[in-house]
Order: C-alpha cells, then sequence, then structure tokens
C-alpha cells in the first residue's frame, strides 16, 4: 500500500495553546558548532531544520520562535558553515544546519560539512525528528533528494515542511504537492504528513508548533 503523504491538519485548540505555550517560552542562540566535540549536552530533546540555501529556513525558525532575528539568514547562501543551537523553553532544541545546495563553497569545505551533517545525524540520540523545508515554488530539486537519502540510511524520520506557500497560486499547487509526493514516496525515513508553511503570512506555524510539542 504507497502512503499518501497527506498535508497536516490544522490541530485543535487545545494542541494549538500546547504549542504556543512551549513557544512562549524564550528562545536563545547556544552556539554554532563544527565539530562533534562541540555539541552541547544531549539533556533534552532536539528537532533539526534541514533545505536548501534561501528556501526560507531562518524566517521559519523566527516564525516559529516568535523572536524577530533569532536565527540570521545571510546574504550569501552557504555561507554559514555551522550546526546553529538554539533553546526553546527548557526542555528542547531547534537545531539549524547550514543550507545546502550552494554552489561558492570550496570542495573542502563543502566535504567538511558533509562528514558532520552525517555524523552528528547517526549520532545524535535526543534528535526526534528533522524537517526537511521544500521551497513550494519549486518542489523537490536533486540536493533535497541528497538530503533524504542520508536521512533515509541515517534512520532519522524527516517531515517535509513547504515553504512559501503564499507564493504558489492554486492552479500550480496540485501539481507542486503531486511532484512532492512521488519524490517522498522514494525515501522509507519520510513521515507521512506534510506541512505547508508561510512565515509571511504565518500559515502553518501552529500545525508545525504542535507537532513539535507533541514529539517524546
Amino acid at each position: 500500500m504507497q502512503i499518501q503523504f497527506t498535508l497536516a491538519e490544522t490541530p485543535d485548540d487545545f494542541t494549538t495553546e500546547k504549542g504556543r505555550k512551549m513557544f512562549a517560552g524564550e528562545s536563545e542562540f547556544v552556539k554554532g558548532v563544527v565539530a562533534m566535540s562541540g555539541l552541547p549536552p544531549a539533556d533534552r530533546m532536539e528537532v533539526c531544520f534541514a533545505g536548501r540555501s534561501n528556501v526560507g529556513k531562518s524566517s521559519l525558525i523566527n516564525a516559529l520562535t516568535g523572536t524577530k532575528g533569532l536565527a540570521r539568514a545571510s546574504n550569501t547562501p552557504g555561507r554559514t558553515q555551522e550546526i546553529n543551537y538554539f533553546t526553546q523553553g527548557p526542555d528542547h532544541y531547534l537545531v539549524d544546519l547550514p543550507g545546502y545546495g550552494y554552489a561558492n563553497a570550496p570542495l573542502p569545505v563543502v566535504e567538511k560539512w558533509q562528514r558532520l551533517l552525517k555524523q552528528y545525524l547517526s549520532g545524535r540520540q535526543t534528535l526526534r525528528r528533522a524537517f526537511v523545508l521544500i521551497d513550494a515554488r519549486h518542489g523537490v530539486k536533486p540536493v533535497d533528494e541528497e538530503i533524504m537519502s542520508l536521512l533515509d540510511s541515517s534512520a532519522v524520520t524527516f517531515q517535509c515542511v513547504l515553504t512559501k506557500a503564499d507564493k504558489v497560486k492554486d492552479k500550480d499547487m496540485a501539481r507542486m504537492l503531486d511532484q512532492v509526493r512521488s519524490k517522498l514516496a522514494n525515501h522509507p525515513a519520510a513521515y507521512p504528513e506534510m506541512v505547508l508553511t508561510s512565515s509571511e503570512k504565518g500559515d502553518g506555524i501552529a500545525t508545525l508548533r504542535s507537532i513539535i510539542v507533541g514529539l517524546v
């Protein structure tokens, strides 16, 4: 039986409020990590966010936390080559992985980042879910499938979060979703629900918060 990859439903009022309360807690930048030895103590649950450069990852993290400028977008795609850790309240880490798919970074830099990413994904036992961000205007690109395959091999469940959904015309949305579904079907680690978001409009933010707060 083929997985359908439905869109996550808007949470009920109770779950929405639970997510709001969690993300009403203080959000703080902890550190940027360039080696496994630099990871903070694995003393709380964490989720990570991965996506192509310019997919809107920083904007999504800022929207989730309600903290403008918490995650800073770079004007140069792929410039930040660190795993950035943020606290969310007393019990969670939000982990911002470096943007991938950049063309201008030197090959040794790319290879070093890839090694670190593989080590992190396979070795961080407190990691509960990865959120793979896909630009809704463009769908899944080959470089996105590379990170999905890495998550498959690392046995890390990942959930597709479609960003900038407000930029997609209604007539193009169904076609885009079909393309994403067909790509996700090839990846055993893919969670069977997608989330449509717009950081600018706030669409899907409550849904994503409720998913994160529901992870144990």
